[in-house]
């Protein structure tokens, strides 16, 4: 799917990325369905099912990296937005746009569906630590509206919901940094962590969903409601297709920004709880191109995205290791603490 560039705050073109292929990879069961455990205080460690569902693309604006995971039963998670390995050695960022390889243009796709609203920008909540705005964009290409409660105060139909850690700066001055954004018609999440000391700033890169993960021309979390309390800094998820999962932001520093997630009740269906959703043309060219992790065994692994197919695993990092001239400073995106 063509990028999502929330810097322009502009809404992004999905692209078709094999959709019978794909919908028959999220909804073929991955394990035989498991009898209910007794409900547990303290989860066990899980392993999950990874399966590479990536396509070929000269394009380094669709998204053609898919990573799906899945389990038995999920209770829980974390993930965490995390600095490439290179991100002392960048002291020119690179983070424009680049559609040499692409079909497309910066306009939308003529083949998009496309959706129009009344253009709006509301701050939904100023604390003292944390901002957060909601925005319509003057069309997108879902047509939901997803109803959204901000510390009791009722609104909705934003296409973007960005998060701001607030803190105080050079002469006391009070800095706001974006650092999460979700975007509640597609359930597609973005996270970062503040930028490394020697950067003024830093990209987005790999985007991610948690949920009941369906096909719609391409991957997405139908949300039928979001409730967030900032004071207590959860983000609690209603889904279209039952059940839902409360975020909590555990972190926001300089080495990650970390959130957690707790579906409630415990995720038993067949597809895919979380994706990640990323782009590679070239190692030097990619938002994500490695992936590490380890196994239930606590083995290590590692391999470029082309390397692998379906894994088991207790511990993923989709990464890089050599500097993209594309999102240069984008992080890395890992999925741990599974139970």
């Amino acid at each position: 799917m063509p990028r999502r560039q929330t810097r322009q705050i502009r809404p992004f073109r999905p692209f078709r990325l094999l959709p019978a292929l794909l919908f028959s990879l999220l909804t073929a069961p991955a394990f035989a369905q498991a009898p209910t455990p007794a409900a547990s205080t303290d989860p066990v460690p899980a392993a999950v099912e990874v399966r590479n569902l990536t396509t070929p693309t000269t394009c380094a604006e669709e998204d053609n990296v898919s990573f799906a995971l899945s389990a038995p039963s999920i209770q829980r998670f974390r993930v965490e937005a995390l600095h490439p390995a290179y991100i002392g050695k960048i002291r020119k960022d690179s983070s424009a746009p680049d559609f040499s390889g692409c079909n497309f243009g910066d306009t939308p796709h003529p083949t998009d569906p496309r959706h129009t609203f009344k253009p709006r920008k509301v701050r939904l909540y100023d604390g003292k630590d944390l901002a957060i705005v909601g925005i319509t964009f003057d069309s997108f290409w879902r047509p939901q509206r997803v109803p959204v409660t901000v510390g009791g105060r009722k609104d909705g139909g934003f296409h973007l919901i960005q998060f701001f850690d607030k803190r105080k700066g050079a002469q006391g001055k009070v800095v706001e940094t974006e650092v999460l954004v979700l975007y509640p018609s597609d359930g597609y999440w973005r996270a970062k962590p503040l930028p490394a000391a020697h950067l003024p700033d830093n990209a987005y890169g790999s985007s991610f969903l948690m949920g009941p993960v369906q096909q719609d021309l391409r991957p997405i979390v139908d949300i039928a409601h979001i409730d967030i309390d900032p004071r207590q800094r959860t983000i609690g998820l209603r889904f279209t297709a039952g059940g839902g999962a409360q975020v909590a932001i555990r972190e926001i520093s300089r080495t990650r920004t970390a959130l957690d997630v707790a579906f409630n009740p415990p995720y038993r269906t067949q597809a895919p709880f979380a994706m990640l959703r990323s782009m590679y043309v070239t190692e030097d060219n990619a938002d994500m191109s490695r992936v590490a992790w380890q196994d239930p065994a606590g083995k290590s692994g590692d391999a470029t995205v082309a390397e692998v197919s379906t894994w088991q695993a207790g511990d993923i990092r989709f990464g890089r290791t050599v500097p993209s001239r594309h999102n240069t400073s984008a992080p890395d995106i890992r999925f741990s603490d599974f139970r």
